[in-house]
């Protein structure tokens, strides 16, 4: 036999290729092969006819899937895994630590000295209140709330009077009398009168820092100067009383209530979400609404004393009042109980407005109206009727 077929002999050559064992391995399983591309057996093999492209064979790819679903595990375990910085166990010592509770006393100490250094009295009725909001800080707010109020009549269609209409004429010629006798530095504020061009709303009201306004419809209910008198000095009677100021600084100590049961609750997880609803409604139901009422009938008995210095017909506060209280009858709206709302009903205000009436015709007496000033008011209402003939 020749040489190079002993050599060339299979067996040979499987010997010479292999590591020494035992069990011989056929020569196809020791040949490198490049591994083959697994096909789908859904996907087809032209391009023209596949409905789904293969999934690119992009090493940088695969990375970048790779690194994507690794971070997201890992974000996923973190969670998982995660711990309260605050435990219930540890919320307990600090309950009980002797820090907290010096802490505890000293914040309560400088919370009263703050609450007595910042009580205030009402002008003309001489209530004692608790204010911590400069007057030039709610003006400021106001005025955002402002231009927030005149976009909004804007877009709805809506429109402001001229200042030359009867109607806008009346608002301001009794503000005009109303403000001198406001005291305080209500006459050195920029005043701006608007009237709302709006026949169906009865309502008027006023802005920190002069801003009133006045929807056209309660003209119909007020029938003259002395009626508007009565709804113009009660909105003049918050600004001069700072009532949203008051009503600012009330707010502060429930929230800070209501903040510390919503954290004392987290001892309890479940109690959290109770806590914060029916908490938040209960402040309401007896902070917010009571103070409401009371600013409101405040407001009322200010506005009667204003209007009849200014030596307007007291007695026509009642009777815009019950006028008021029949159109709400008439438009057969769903009257809410007074504990609910944040105003005074209008029964309420009829009587406490009778009861005030003996002190406010005493100012009236006291103010000269029978001279002077009802004679300057006869030539108004001959003007107004465009007679001449003055009536006595």
């Amino acid at each position: 036999m020749s040489p190079f077929r002993t050599l060339l002999r299979p067996p040979a050559v499987r010997a010479a290729c292999r590591r020494p064992s035992l069990t011989p391995l056929p020569l196809h399983t020791i040949l490198v092969r490049k591994p083959a591309i697994p096909v789908p057996r859904h996907v087809r093999l032209f391009s023209h006819t596949r409905r789904h492209p293969l999934p690119p064979n992009n090493p940088r790819h695969r990375y970048e899937v790779d690194q994507a679903y690794l971070q997201q595990q890992y974000h996923q375990n973190r969670l998982q895994s995660a711990r309260p910085l605050v435990t219930n166990d540890g919320l307990w010592r600090i309950a009980k630590s002797r820090g907290t509770h010096s802490v505890i006393v000293a914040a309560f100490l400088a919370a009263v000295a703050f609450y007595f250094y910042n009580m205030q009295t009402v002008p003309v009725s001489g209530r004692r209140r608790f204010n911590c909001y400069p007057e030039h800080w709610v003006a400021k707010i106001s005025a955002e709330q402002e231009k927030l109020i005149i976009n909004e009549v804007e877009s709805q269609g809506g429109r402001f009077l001229p200042a030359w209409d009867p109607r806008a004429r009346l608002v301001a010629r009794v503000m005009r009398r109303l403000i001198p006798v406001s005291g305080g530095d209500l006459d050195q504020q920029e005043w701006e009168v608007r009237v709302i061009d709006d026949p169906h709303t009865l309502n008027a009201f006023v802005l920190p820092g002069g801003k009133v306004f006045v929807h056209s419809g309660i003209l119909r209910v007020t029938r003259g100067e002395d009626g508007l008198a009565a709804v113009l000095g009660h909105e003049i009677a918050h600004n001069l009383a700072q009532h949203v100021g008051e009503r600012m600084s009330g707010a502060i100590g429930p929230n800070i209530l209501l903040g510390s049961l919503v954290l004392l609750s987290g001892l309890f997880p479940p109690a959290i979400i109770l806590v914060q609803y029916l908490g938040s409604g209960l402040l309401d139901l007896l902070f917010a609404r009571p103070m409401g009422r009371l600013q409101e009938s405040e407001a009322d008995y200010i506005g009667l004393m204003l209007m009849a210095e200014a030596c307007y017909d007291p007695r026509e506060a009642v009777a815009f009042w019950q006028r008021m209280d029949w159109a709400a009858k008439r438009g057969q709206a769903e009257e809410i109980p007074e504990f609910l709302s944040t105003h005074p009903s209008n029964e309420h205000r009829i009587a406490k407005c009778q009861e005030w009436m003996p002190k406010a015709m005493e100012k009236w007496e006291a103010s000269d109206c029978k001279g002077t000033a009802s004679f300057a008011n006869m030539f108004r209402k001959a003007l107004d009727r465009g007679s001449m003939i003055v009536e006595f």
